[in-house]
């Protein structure tokens, strides 16, 4: 596997032609105050798969695509309300 970093978060929106908006949320402890501190970014990433909103998706960093995306949808882990393999059995 390559050295790009990879990120999984959930699906805000897809309105954009090819373009998803994907929350990323960590949480991680303050490290002088010891609290625990909830941080969300959202990401504009290159979608070619299809996502829904409220679809689990993995994103890859790429090389920039446009002025704000430089981010790459790599899989969807998990599909609204379902998971994947359940989602494929739908496909066939």
């Amino acid at each position: 596997m390559n050295q790009r970093r990879r990120l999984t978060g959930i699906v805000t929106s897809n309105r954009m032609t090819k373009t998803v908006v994907v929350e990323i949320s960590r949480t991680y402890r303050h490290p002088l105050y010891h609290k625990v501190v909830h941080a969300q970014q959202k990401l504009k990433a290159h979608d070619e798969l299809g996502c829904a909103i409220g679809d689990q998706v993995r994103i890859v960093e790429c090389a920039p695509i446009s002025k704000e995306k430089s981010w790459m949808v790599e899989s969807i882990v998990k599909h609204e309300g379902k998971t994947l393999e359940v989602a494929e059995e739908a496909v066939e």
